[in-house]
């Protein structure tokens, strides 16, 4: 009886290792199966989803107040000339307080370093020999710094071709327009929009006959971020 007791006892001790073995072989082997497959490719699907996912998404967006690099803004703004003078325009020599007024659209399309890089388009009036020119304006524009700096202070410069849609008679109908300005810039102030407070000089030279402008002026506008 004790040898049947002690036989009965190896074989239970043998079974209770052998399924303890058998327990860590089958944890080990579901502990591997699982690294796998977080380590495994993304399936077609799931890449589908990401390619498809739309910037707006993938971009962090901007806090109230500051500007994502990839936001941009499309500025509004209206402008009147504080002093200006011509020379060479029409019949006269020279002439004072020849700049009237000017509104504008201005764009930013992109930035580089730590500049943004805008287009600006505007149309401004002129009281030139008791005639009133219109001229639109093209202008690439760098500003520095860029918004997203959150700095609200900011200087810029653009460069660019002016049209006349009214001139005066024998007067060149094209002209090289530059400004040069600084500003003070607010985003995001009710919402999306801001505005901002900018002044400056705005020059042009025409360039098919005599005549040169020179002018400052200030400029009041919103700012819209999207």
């Amino acid at each position: 009886m004790k040898i049947l007791l002690f036989i009965f006892t190896i074989l239970l001790m043998t079974e209770v290792s052998f399924s303890s073995q058998n327990y860590r072989v089958g944890r080990k082997i579901a502990q591997n199966q699982t690294s796998k497959d977080a380590e495994a490719p993304k399936n077609g699907r799931q890449k589908a989803q990401e390619y498809f996912q739309s910037d707006s998404e993938k971009a962090p967006r901007s806090s109230s107040g500051s500007v994502a690099s990839g936001d941009h803004y499309l500025a509004i703004h209206a402008s009147t000339y504080m002093n200006s003078e011509t020379w060479l325009w029409g019949q006269k020599e020279k002439q004072k307080d020849t700049g009237k007024s000017g509104f504008g659209v201005t764009y930013r399309f992109d930035e580089w370093g730590q500049t943004d890089l805008n287009v600006r388009f505007e149309l401004n009036e002129f009281n030139v020999v008791d005639q009133k020119p219109v001229k639109f304006t093209i202008l690439p524009v760098i500003v520095f710094p860029e918004a997203g700096s959150q700095f609200p202070l900011y200087f810029g410069a653009g460069a660019g071709l002016g049209v006349f849609f009214k001139q005066i008679d024998q007067e060149s109908s094209l002209s090289f327009d530059y400004q040069l300005f600084m500003g003070a810039r607010f985003f995001n102030i009710a919402g999306s929009t801001g505005f901002f407070i900018e002044t400056g000089i705005k020059n042009h030279v025409h360039l098919l006959s005599d005549g040169q402008f020179n002018g400052t002026y200030l400029a009041l506008g919103a700012l819209f971020t999207f």
